[in-house]
Order: structure tokens, then sequence, then C-alpha cells
């Protein structure tokens, strides 16, 4: 199972950390992805990251403001947001994408496991 922890109301302009946990196993072998999905809106793919190394990828509207990392000690990756705005108001979600391919990082569908979301308000 996944632990998505972290959100809250937070100012514009202002940061947060989310953070994803797995209780069911380990990450080894595949890829940990973050989604969010605001009110009325689809869920959009954010950022991933694969366990077994590289860069994480991230999309065109927070890269540069928002980083992923993982503590492989702790089995948990971990998601820095900063300058948050408005727009970024959401359901975040982790998720796993078992022996994910580069390809298909961005693609909801291709992930297996997710986690139970958690509510990030950015007030204006």
């Amino acid at each position: 199972q996944l632990q998505a922890s972290g959100g809250g109301l937070v100012q514009a302009g202002g940061s947060l950390r989310l953070s994803c946990a797995s209780s069911g196993g380990s990450f080894n072998g595949h890829a940990v992805g973050w989604f969010r999905q605001a009110p009325g809106k689809e869920r959009e793919f954010v950022a991933a990251i694969k366990w077994s190394g590289g860069s994480p990828y991230y999309s065109a509207s927070v890269k540069g403001r928002f980083a992923m990392s993982r503590d492989r000690a702790k089995n948990t990756v971990y998601f820095e947001m900063n300058s948050v705005s408005a727009e970024d108001t959401a359901v975040y979600y982790c998720a796993v994408c078992p022996r994910c391919i580069s390809s298909s990082l961005t693609t909801p569908d291709f992930y297996v496991y997710w986690g139970q979301g958690t509510q990030v308000t950015v007030s204006s």
C-alpha cells in the first residue's frame, strides 16, 4: 500500500513537501509518479522517478518549481513544492508503475498501485 502525506493549506508563493511511502514492499525495479487532479479536471501527470536511478521527469507546469527525490533507506519518495500558486491546488496522488519504461512514465494507465491522495490547497 502507498501512503501519501504532507498536503495541507499553503499560501501562494510558499512551499510544501509531500511524501509517499510503501508499506507493502519495496519500490525496487519500479517507477514512482505523482499525479494531481483539480476539481472538474482530468488527472494529470506531474512528476516521476525511476527507483533504479536517473533524474526525475517533470511536467512543464511544475518544472523548475517542484523537485522529486527518493530515499532508498526509507523506501520513500518526496515531492518538494516551491513557489506554489492557486493553479497547483489539487489532490495529489502517488502511484507505482511496475517495470515502467521512460516513454510510459507520464501515462496514468501504466500505474498499477495508487495512494489515497493528499489535498493541497493554495490560498492567494
